[in-house]
């Protein structure tokens, strides 16, 4: 049984939140601050984690920061705001996934099952695969064991970190759109998607390059979107 840790100061919002999940067979912890979200983590392993931004003390922000010092977990944030800042905001610090309060409580599972499949998928969990190995320059993916290194040092990337870069280490030269990199990355209609793709490639480059502003691996073609240069 696949375990869920969810954290948000709103009990009722908590309560609903577990009883959607359980019903499909989830395990659910559950907690109100950030604090508490920490202190179940040392003892627990999960297997995704949903994160409201605003709580008291400890908020959700500064408690991604602190889980992605040691974890690539999933996280879906939830937030009463709606602005884009808030949402890119979150993507930054190291978020999967975002919604919007109030939310259909149907939507919130079905992105869980899909953070929880690209996570399984991706070897965090379970899993063995044919090895397969692709490079660019000093830059290795493993795919096998979803290993990243440049020149020879890990690099930490998140689930959906990994999945952009492995797509466009996998097709040296070619250039993807922002809604092409969406639609097979998330799986879903690319609808305003370019705050989204910007950030984690933004965070991909911080990850990887030896100077972001000036990147080796993923370019930008102006007007058109990303590739990995062949080398």
């Amino acid at each position: 049984m696949q375990k869920i840790l969810v954290c948000d100061d709103d009990r009722d919002i908590v309560e609903a939140i577990k009883i959607y999940l359980s019903g499909d067979g989830y395990q659910v912890l559950t907690c109100y601050d950030g604090t508490e979200a920490l202190e179940i983590l040392k003892d627990e392993t999960v297997d995704l984690i949903i994160m409201d931004v605003m709580m008291p003390g400890l908020d959700g922000i500064r408690t991604t920061l602190k889980v992605r010092e040691s974890s690539s977990v999933p996280i879906i944030m939830l937030s009463a705001k709606s602005e884009d800042q808030d949402k890119i905001l979150g993507l930054n610090i190291g978020a999967d996934d975002y919604l919007t309060k109030p939310f259909n409580p149907l939507e919130l599972v079905a992105r869980v099952k899909s953070q929880i499949r690209r996570y399984t998928q991706l070897g965090n969990i379970s899993g063995e695969s044919d090895e397969h190995v692709f490079s660019c320059g000093d830059l290795v993916i493993n795919d096998e064991t979803k290993e990243v290194t440049v020149g020879g040092e890990a690099a930490k990337l998140t689930p959906i970190e990994y999945q952009i870069l492995l797509l466009l280490v996998k097709n040296p030269g070619k250039v993807f759109s922002i809604d092409e990199i969406y639609e097979q990355i998330w799986n879903e209609e690319a609808i305003g998607a370019d705050n989204t793709v910007a950030v984690h490639i933004r965070h991909i480059r911080e990850k990887i390059e030896i100077d972001p502003k000036e990147p080796r691996y993923v370019k930008v073609v102006w007007g058109v979107g990303y590739k990995v240069e062949k080398q």
